[in-house]
């Protein structure tokens, strides 16, 4: 007979939570939008430079290390980067240009390091006032401010923008840390449920209850309905995407679900084992596998 101790299991799922938590709020971090500080000077200063400012930016006259109209061609016709002259996404936001020009896109490096807030600020009004374009206002911090968190129906479509663009060191460690101790602290509440606290060597004949029956198909029945919710939420997101003014689809109704089935499934499964599954039990000795 050896204990089957479920005190270090119920410990791990605890901590995992706690990690787990802390690793949330590392991702609404990371894909929070970053808040836009209005320099009163610099926005007064806008109105005055872009055209020549804005034109030596672009035709890398400004700074040596930057030259839009290598890659966009002199008159924004497009070459190795993307066509300026006519570009739908620059005519219905044009504080697109600063953020790309800041963060970079693709291909293309990002400048906020090269180049002044008020270079950056220059040439993003000349794009969007030359080759045929023509904004509505300047871009401005204020509009810049004002369009944080607001994205456009393309972006609306891309499931990516709701998770961080790439994943830092201490959240792999975190991530990885809540696998292992989820899965310890599961296997060990499990198995002192199926078996008991005490394990007794030998083969246990089981027999279901009225209860263990009522209780499985409960379980299936969650699945079921979980299933047919998750496929619902999914078409209804696809559909919300591909709509003419698009809707973000629900990814937290839609994980929730998906967590639900495979919660569900796995309840179904211990519930099998436990009260319709002839089982056996062997103790191992100190050099065993499994500290539980």
């Amino acid at each position: 007979m050896e204990r089957n101790d479920a005190v270090m299991p119920t410990v791990a799922i605890v901590v995992a939570a706690m990690m787990f938590i802390l690793l949330l709020f590392m991702f609404n971090k990371d894909t929070a939008p970053t808040p836009v500080v209005v320099d009163p000077k610099l926005s007064a200063s806008i109105a005055s430079e872009w055209p020549t400012v804005g034109n030596k930016v672009f035709h890398g006259q400004q700074n040596a290390a930057v030259n839009c109209s290598g890659c966009h061609g002199a008159n924004g016709e497009g070459g190795v980067g993307p066509k300026l002259a006519g570009n739908a996404d620059i005519l219905s936001n044009p504080a697109i240009i600063v953020t790309t020009v800041q963060k970079g896109k693709g291909s293309m490096p990002a400048f906020g390091g090269v180049l002044k807030d008020n270079e950056i600020y220059a040439v993003a009004n000349y794009v969007a006032n030359s080759f045929g374009n023509k904004a509505k206002e300047l871009v401005t911090p204020a509009l810049l401010a004002d369009n944080v968190g607001k994205v456009g129906p393309e972006v609306l479509r891309e499931r990516s923008r709701f998770v961080p663009e790439e994943i830092i060191l201490p959240e792999i460690f975190l991530v990885t840390f809540v696998v292992l101790l989820l899965t310890y602290g599961l296997i060990g509440l499990y198995s002192n449920w199926a078996e008991g606290a005490e394990l007794h060597p030998g083969i246990h004949k089981v027999r279901a209850s009225t209860m263990s029956m009522t209780a499985m198909v409960l379980a299936l029945a969650g699945v079921l309905l979980f299933s047919v919710l998750f496929v619902r939420q999914i078409l209804t997101s696809i559909a919300g995407m591909n709509a003419n003014t698009p809707v973000p689809p629900q990814v937290t109704s839609e994980g929730f679900y998906a967590a639900m089935i495979v919660l569900l499934l796995a309840l179904v499964l211990g519930l099998y084992k436990k009260y319709f599954m002839d089982g056996e039990v062997v103790v191992e000795d100190a050099s065993g596998e499994f500290p539980w």
